[in-house]
């Protein structure tokens, strides 16, 4: 029981990263498929949702270390716990990051594609690309707070919420930044791909 909102945070950021960047590799080595940015959005922003509702109630559901460290500022996490939960989300993302390493090792383009690593795209430089990225951390970890902390607000539809944010910010950013929002995001297809370029966004 005391281990339970650890694994629930390691296996919720595995599903993201595993889905969302998987998502980034399948596009890449099946360009046929017509996976596209559509659909990229939708697969991290479905990964979240459906997380949200099988974990929010274990562990609050962040798999962010961004939201992790938004509820330690606020005083909402304890900081011994939510050293837990930045271990077990980076844990969940490397595992993630080196089980598509595995599988798409055979495919040259997903393996160009570092992996589904976000990075800048062609002709962003790094301060419109930490702009980017800083308003879109933001509206996710507002969204979070609004729809998940604070007790005012209606609690059915959080991972809906919360999910729709992150489409629509990777629909947005996905093309400049690669729309990250999330640390472990990056952290496990940058571990398995040996992709660094950029980490400090």
């Amino acid at each position: 029981t005391m281990l339970a909102p650890y694994l629930a945070e390691a296996i919720g950021t595995f599903t993201l990263i595993f889905v969302g960047a998987g998502a980034v590799c399948a596009n890449a080595a099946f360009p046929q498929a017509g996976i596209g940015l559509t659909g990229i959005a939708l697969a991290h922003g479905l990964a979240i949702l459906t997380m949200i509702y099988a974990f929010g109630h274990v562990s609050g559901g962040h798999f962010n270390p961004a939201v992790t460290a938004g509820m330690l500022a606020t005083k909402r996490i304890a900081p011994g716990k939510a050293a837990g939960y930045l271990l077990s989300q980076l844990a969940g993302a490397g595992v993630a990051g080196l089980i598509l390493k595995a599988g798409f090792a055979r495919y040259p383009a997903a393996v160009a594609a570092a992996l589904g690593t976000p990075d800048l795209g062609l002709a962003v430089g790094p301060r419109f690309g930490f702009t980017v990225e800083f308003i879109l951390t933001f509206l996710l970890v507002l969204t979070v707070f609004g729809l998940a902390v604070d007790p005012r607000s209606p609690k059915a539809p959080v991972g809906i919420g919360i999910g729709l944010v992150i489409t629509a910010d990777i629909l947005m950013g996905g093309p400049l930044t690669g729309a990250c929002m999330n640390p472990a995001r990056h952290f496990g297809p940058a571990l398995a791909a040996g992709h660094w370029a950029n980490a400090w966004l």
